[in-house]
């Protein structure tokens, strides 16, 4: 939106060079923070047969860490506008490792909540804030092609984690593939390595997206608080204390509340058809490899799509109204689950995960350039933090919700409906309000030249009249000096003569007077 381009990013983006190598490294930290929960799901049938629990109970796992995921956005936000991303990420590899290892020794369900959700869930969000914040400093002219070619790693990993993950299974059971994907997830580590920090390091991004700023405000902030009292001084330096860890201003930005609401609408069925795809076709009596191909199948189709949906993104035509292309792609992959329970057999499946593979793969490719669109880069960070914390809620709760439905209908069909009308309902809404937004934007805009104009205008009147009222100023000055000037200089030939006529009337009268003579007596 128009927002996004007027902020300050401070030095310009290089829109190349190593931000390429940065881009790889974000592709591998987003391929395993999208994937990965999905992948998982190949061993779900395994481990609830293990553990003799239901759909339900075994869909906590994957919601648990994609809820973990976003749940941490703030805190990795904070740490990556204190530290960079390069830490964050490699910190983060290091518990994606650690929570796999330790669940392949899981005696309990509760046992891989703990270790795969939480812990594995906390490590993929230092993977996921700190990949999505560098590009937007590397890139801004390419950045939709940038953003497409990194959201392309989870269709990428996707299609490569899930025959690996049948294979490993049927090779070592779910322990030991737990165990080897604890030693995969370190490349992690090697991701973050790549993300080497550009221009100077601004740790405390305000709304204006500059730390000048900050210390500005802050410094007014203070001189209130100590005309106001001590206790009114305590508040607003807590209150510049948040603002410096993560911009709260946000809740203000009409385009990013709108993006808000739409998204955790979204999400109630955003992530379920994906979790509940191959426990599907396995239960339309395919096996489990062709099952798992449908994964494969999705993920081919969507690792084209993302980098296909940047550059289209990127065109004159559709950059300036990206929030529209969003909006579109949501209500189609509505459109997508609704007409799933259509397909009986194989071939029909293959058809819904190649549709649904491009409509994945729009929104995936779409979901963080809006944002970016919309705030800017200088105060993305913060909002992604903001976004992740609060759809946490709806990934948390959407599979279990959909798990439940499969378990009260004994069919998949009833919860591929409910999210095709829950994501239908939220392309429709994203719609309608981004037309709102842009109407009141271009209002604003008109608004504001006016205000200018008449700005100007009254400026130019100001300053002829300043001129006019100097000018009368000058000349009656200027008037008043040579009156000054001539009277002055009549006195002072009046004076001269005076004197000059005192002067020779002395010497007439002693001219005039008679000799004196002296008689003498004789």
């Amino acid at each position: 939106m128009p927002a996004g381009t007027t902020t300050n990013l401070g030095d310009t983006p290089p829109d190349g060079g190593w931000g390429w190598a940065v881009v790889f490294g974000s592709f591998i930290c987003i391929g395993f923070s999208y994937a990965f929960p999905k992948a998982l799901t190949i061993y779900f049938k395994e481990i609830q047969e293990f553990f003799s629990i239901s759909y339900s109970e075994i869909a906590w796992v994957s919601s648990i860490m994609l809820a973990t995921m976003y749940a941490g956005g703030p805190v990795s936000s904070i740490l990556v506008n204190r530290y960079g991303s390069r830490p964050v990420v490699i910190a983060g590899g290091l518990m994606c490792a650690a929570a796999m290892v330790t669940a392949s020794f899981g005696t309990t369900i509760m046992h891989l909540y703990i270790c795969i959700g939480i812990i594995g869930g906390m490590g993929l969000a230092f993977n996921l804030q700190p990949a999505l914040t560098i590009i937007g400093k590397y890139f801004f002219i390419k950045r939709p092609i940038a953003n497409g070619l990194t959201m392309a790693g989870s269709p990428v990993f996707l299609s490569t984690l899930a025959p690996l993950n049948q294979f490993l299974l049927d090779s070592f059971g779910w322990r030991g593939a737990f165990f080897i994907l604890g030693a995969i997830l370190l490349n992690g580590c090697v991701a973050g390595a790549l993300m080497r920090p550009i221009g100077p390091q601004n740790p405390n991004p305000n709304r204006n997206g500059s730390s000048t700023a900050a210390m500005e405000d802050g410094k007014v902030s203070q001189d209130v608080g100590v005309l106001s009292g001590k206790g009114q001084q305590q508040r607003t330096g807590c209150a510049d204390r948040i603002n410096k860890l993560i911009d709260l201003s946000l809740f203000k930005h009409r385009g990013f509340l709108i993006y808000l609401v739409g998204n955790v609408i979204m999400f109630f069925g955003f992530f379920a058809p994906i979790v509940f795809l191959a426990p599907y076709a396995r239960h339309l009596g395919i096996d489990e490899y062709r099952s798992a191909f449908l994964l494969s199948i999705l993920a081919l189709v969507d690792m084209f799509a993302r980098p296909g949906t940047g550059l289209l993104a990127n065109t004159r035509w559709i950059r300036p109204r990206i929030q529209y292309f969003f909006s579109l792609s949501v209500a189609y992959n509505g459109v997508c689950h609704l007409l799933c329970p259509l397909a009986t057999g194989y071939v029909g499946l293959v058809i819904y995960a190649i549709f649904f593979g491009v409509a994945f793969g729009m929104v995936c490719a779409l979901l963080f350039e809006v944002l970016m669109d919309m705030v800017g880069a200088q105060r993305f960070s913060s909002a992604v933090g903001l976004v992740t914390i609060i759809e946490c809620g709806p990934v948390l709760l959407g599979p279990p919700i959909a798990g439940a439905l499969v378990d009260i209908f004994m069919d998949y069909k009833y919860m591929y409906y409910a999210c095709g009308a829950i994501m239908l309902a939220a392309g429709i809404f994203l719609f309608i309000m981004n037309f709102y937004n842009y109407r009141r934007l271009e209002q604003e805009e008109k608004e504001k030249l006016a205000a200018a104009v008449e700005f100007t205008a009254d400026n130019e009147q100001s300053t002829l009249n300043t001129a006019m009222e100097a000018t009368a100023g000058d000349e009656q000055s200027t008037l008043n000096t040579a009156v000054e000037v001539t009277a002055d200089d009549e006195q002072s030939t009046l004076n001269t003569a005076e004197e000059k006529k005192s002067l020779e009337v002395p010497a007439q009268e002693k001219k005039d007077d008679p000799p004196c003579t002296f008689e003498t007596e004789s």
